[in-house]
């Protein structure tokens, strides 16, 4: 059985050790994550499914009164969601499946959806946060919204729209509770105001609690040379810069892989991450409130080749190789 989501081959050991049909089957929709314990822990949707359930609803809506939708998110997978729509105006609470510590669990978002000439038009409102600086891919201004996020709204309000029989349709998105609750999240830190952000790479929440992680160091531990990833992105530049070897998603948890780790290991993501975790004080007198913002930096180059190289140093069998969003090797490698 594999993970659909990370392409995962279970061991049969942690499969024979769930006893539960039904969450075999959990596991096996990528709606679960399977543990070294045999216990099944229920992944979440982001704030950009939330988003896009509800963009469908609003619009759909416009015709007849709508209680749930179908939506393909960006991992690949159709999913169901419970949604409250009616003339236009349509609500979807987000469930975090059981990520113990999600800010934005059970958070409403909203949409209201009008008749518009000129195709589909997604408008951010009252609490979606916005970029207070300029930041790669972004303008001062611009709304906290990912794109793997906006592809998989618009994608699923051109498909309302047509079921709908509606030629234009401008859906306004808000969030009641948004402003108040930003404080309580990284945008602050990384320079967007006003609300939260609208998120998603997989369309998925990870139940990163203390289980995962235990299932974490066990694959690391249990690896030949394995190679320790951050995120989605950083996972599938490993597996192209390493298809003999055995990726795993680490997330934050860095530390507790390198640990588990036997012997040689190699580290490999996006800059973000990895470079807070090889020098802590990376961003101390740059003016530089994240790793996004030292990247446009003329002396970002040297910081990173710094870093790399004190690390190395002192970790002699960590292998750290740091790729861009293009898969463009930025520092590392020996």
């Amino acid at each position: 059985m594999r993970d659909p989501v990370t392409d995962f081959p279970y061991p049969e050991e942690w499969v024979r050790a769930c006893r539960s049909e039904e969450d075999r089957a959990l596991a096996a929709s990528g709606l679960g994550v399977l543990t070294s314990s045999g216990k099944v822990l229920r992944r979440g949707y982001t704030t950009g499914t939330t988003a896009a359930a509800t963009v469908k609803a609003a619009i759909l809506s416009l015709r007849s009164p709508v209680s749930s939708v179908e939506i393909r998110i960006p991992c690949g997978l159709i999913v169901t969601l419970p949604v409250r729509g009616k003339e236009g105006s349509a609500a979807c609470t987000k469930d975090a499946g059981e990520h113990p510590r999600d800010v934005t669990a059970g958070v409403e978002i909203h949409a209201r959806a009008v008749r518009s000439p000129g195709g589909i038009r997604i408008e951010a409102g009252e609490g979606i946060g916005r970029f207070a600086r300029e930041v790669p891919g972004r303008r001062k201004g611009d709304p906290a919204i990912s794109d793997p996020a906006m592809a998989c709204i618009l994608n699923e309000a051109k498909k309302a729209a047509l079921m709908a029989g509606i030629p234009g349709v401008m859906v306004t998105l808000s969030v009641p509770e948004g402003k108040a609750l930003a404080v309580r999240t990284l945008n602050p830190r990384v320079g967007v105001e006003g609300g939260i952000s609208i998120l998603g790479t997989t369309g998925l929440v990870e139940p990163w609690d203390d289980h995962l992680a235990e299932s974490v160091r066990d694959r690391v531990a249990a690896a030949d040379r394995p190679v320790i990833t951050t995120g989605r992105i950083g996972l599938r530049y490993a597996r192209m810069l390493y298809p003999d070897r055995e990726v795993i998603l680490a997330g934050g948890r860095i530390a507790e892989a390198l640990d588990a780790a036997r012997g040689e290991v190699t580290l490999c993501g996006l800059p973000g991450l990895i470079l807070r975790f090889l020098d802590p004080s990376i961003l101390e007198g740059t003016g530089c409130a994240t790793v996004a913002e030292l990247e446009l930096r003329p002396e970002f180059p040297r910081l990173l080749r710094q870093a790399v190289d004190r690390f190395r140093a002192s970790h002699p069998r960590v292998t750290v190789v740091i790729v861009d969003r293009q898969g463009r090797v930025l520092g590392g490698l020996p």
